[in-house]
């Protein structure tokens, strides 16, 4: 059985690095020997910024975006495109694709896909402020920049019927996402690829 090598607060400090995505247990100790270390240049001001960053941050309610302020900063960019709209899964696919810069337009998170499996339900998504943003004067496109999973592409045909009684082109994305591949992995280069040549739905 593993020892302890340090007191609860440290090991406290360990069990939650290791939570956060692609940190297993060997890198979370790693990372928390490092800010340890670095306590006055990296420990302290990261501490402040994540007790900062706890106490402002937002949803945005007209996106479903995460900021410091609603509407956020993407919604409130008056030289983005109001015609189109992405929709994503997740706030990290939309932080994908604006990565890439392949798109100026405005966004709208759906928090998740459809997922019988999981309990995952229409009713549990951010469908009817999708809708209802679809509806909106000069709005021409929707593109459905979901993931190429089952759930995802099951996700794109239901909110493409959803849709269907609007005069709005819905679109998705086209080749250079793999399928079963998930955006927030994928390179700048194959979302901006994805992005020009996305075809009807």
């Amino acid at each position: 059985m593993a020892q302890h090598v340090a007191g609860p607060e440290i090991e406290r400090l360990i069990q939650l690095l290791a939570r956060l995505p692609g940190l297993g247990p060997r890198s979370a100790r790693r990372a928390a020997l490092h800010l340890i270390k670095k306590r006055d240049t990296l420990l302290n001001p990261l501490s402040d910024a994540m007790r900062i960053a706890n106490e402002r941050i937002v949803v945005c309610s007209s996106c479903g975006n995460v900021d410091t302020s609603d509407p956020c900063t993407i919604c409130r960019d008056h030289k983005r495109d109001p015609s189109i709209l992405v929709v994503v899964e997740d706030v990290s696919d939309l932080w994908a694709l604006e990565r890439s810069g392949a798109v100026s337009a405005k966004y709208h998170v759906l928090g998740g896909v459809l997922s019988p499996l999981d309990g995952v339900r229409p009713e549990h998504l951010n469908l009817d402020r999708l809708v209802a943003r679809a509806s909106e004067t000069g709005v021409t496109e929707v593109i459905l920049a979901l993931n190429a999973t089952v759930d995802g592409q099951t996700t794109a045909h239901y909110i493409t019927e959803l849709l269907a009684h609007l005069p709005v082109k819905v679109t998705k994305l086209a080749h250079g996402v793999p399928v079963g591949g998930e955006l927030d992995y994928l390179d700048e280069g194959t979302l901006s690829a994805a992005i020009r040549q996305r075809t009807s739905f």
